[in-house]
């Protein structure tokens, strides 16, 4: 059976998604504070749901 594809998300829906200003995502970026994302050759991110949930999972037990 094959493996379900990991959804790849863009930055505007990781922001819609977590609800936090574009700036401010962008300032994570720059700290390395926000999940990790993936340069394509086009210059896009994109960002892989699994990514955005380890991450959020892991800023909720250093809460």
């Amino acid at each position: 059976m094959a493996k379900p594809r990991d959804e790849m998300l863009t930055i505007p829906e990781v922001i819609e998604e977590i609800g936090v200003p574009r700036a401010t995502f962008y300032r994570w970026r720059q700290y390395k504070k926000g999940p990790k994302s993936i340069k394509l050759p086009n210059g896009a991110v994109r960002i892989r749901r699994s990514e955005l949930s380890r991450w959020l999972q892991m800023l909720e037990e250093s809460a």
